[in-house]
């Protein structure tokens, strides 16, 4: 079938409108035709070359959410009409990651960024070109074929431009604080950078229980906005955090800090390191250049002070158990998820809905498909 496609064509490209041709789905691949898909920063990290990208052209986007309309002659997941979230990072549930509870680091995830599906052909071209699909799904097109271990089917009373964050957004903050961080009720905990992760890594936080949540963000909109979702206070810089919750803790500093900035460069590990306690946990969650090999901070903090430094990626979950426990979350009143769209896009909007966020202005910003 012909599409259409928000298409990267190299490293500081702008998004291109492209018309394609879509294959119809193999033995175990769904088409869906998608209702939204969120603009995160992580298909951004293509276009600046933070994260590499094997082939080009690509069709960008991994959040999104829609309505199956046809699946292949071995899909047992999910059925026509069914409605589901696409998950940005699959789960085979027979590797060695996912058979030890650890689906985030499932080997099909070694796919995410080839633009090819597994077995090394392509479902998208123009003409005679083979286009990839950012995390095997490319959210910025209005229909896609995903293998169906990338589904999961939701209920139908839930919004589905909601649904879409939780698709990597969502899960990725919420699990950074409560799956990674491990945050306990009391906890004093730090989130610096608040934008789509790191709001979530302060609503993860305050659902687990966290005593105090200090946001750090230099654009005071955003303060305002954490504020708005729960968090005690709010500040511009690391430093402005270091001083603040010294003074909260009577200097015994935050159980936990998280950083969501939108792009980790080493130089921030010393300050983060700083705003732990002794036995606390430093969590990166932010995409790094990959180029970028240097760290600040003190090994000798580490060691003797019993530091934590821990990475993870999309928040440590298991789609088919955390979306619908996430979303559960939100049909009782517990996270919020409305709030979280601060502007609505079509498809053609897409580079204006980038420049917005690279401004500050949104927590997240949604491509709505028309029905």
């Amino acid at each position: 079938m012909k599409t259409q496609a928000a298409v990267l064509w190299g490293i500081g490209e702008p998004w291109k409108i492209e018309e394609i041709e879509l294959d119809a789905p193999k033995e175990r691949e769904v088409l869906i035709k998608l209702a939204a898909s969120g603009l995160c920063h992580s298909d951004d990290h293509i276009v600046t070359g933070d994260t590499p990208c094997p082939h080009y052209p690509m069709i960008g986007g991994h959040e999104g959410a829609g309505v199956v309309v046809e699946v292949g002659s071995q899909v047992t997941r999910v059925k026509p009409g069914d409605h589901v979230i696409l998950a940005a990072v699959p789960s085979c549930g027979k590797c060695r990651w996912c058979s030890s509870g650890r689906a985030n680091l499932c080997d099909m995830g070694a796919f995410a960024m080839s633009g090819h599906d597994r077995d090394g052909t392509f479902r998208r071209h123009i003409g005679d070109t083979n286009v990839g699909a950012y995390c095997q799904i490319g959210t910025f097109s209005p229909y896609t074929v995903a293998h169906e271990e990338q589904t999961v089917a939701v209920d139908k009373d839930i919004p589905l431009e909601v649904a879409a964050l939780v698709g990597c957004g969502v899960t990725t903050g919420v699990g950074a604080a409560q799956a990674v961080g491990e945050v306990r009720s009391g906890d004093v905990v730090v989130v610096i950078g608040i934008g789509g992760i790191g709001i979530n890594a302060v609503q993860g936080a305050l659902i687990a229980g966290a005593g105090i949540v200090v946001a750090v963000d230099p654009v005071g909109k955003k303060r305002q906005w954490a504020l708005d979702f729960g968090a005690h206070h709010a500040v511009a810089s690391m430093e402005e955090a270091q001083d603040l919750v010294s003074k909260l803790t009577y200097n015994t500093m935050a159980d936990k800090a998280i950083l969501c900035v939108g792009v980790g460069h080493g130089d921030l590990v010393g300050p983060l390191l700083s705003l732990i306690s002794k036995g606390g946990r430093a969590i990166i969650t932010s995409v790094s250049p990959i180029a970028e090999q240097g760290m600040s901070g003190s090994l000798f903090e580490v060691a003797m002070m019993n530091k934590q430094l821990v990475g993870h990626v999309f928040g440590q979950a298991n789609p088919t158990a955390d979306f619908p426990r996430t979303l559960r979350l939100y049909r009782n009143g517990k996270l919020k998820l409305d709030e979280l769209i601060t502007a609505r896009y079509r498809l053609d909007e897409i580079n204006e809905g980038y420049a917005a966020m690279h401004r500050g202005e949104n927590l997240r910003g949604v491509i709505v498909y028309d029905d």
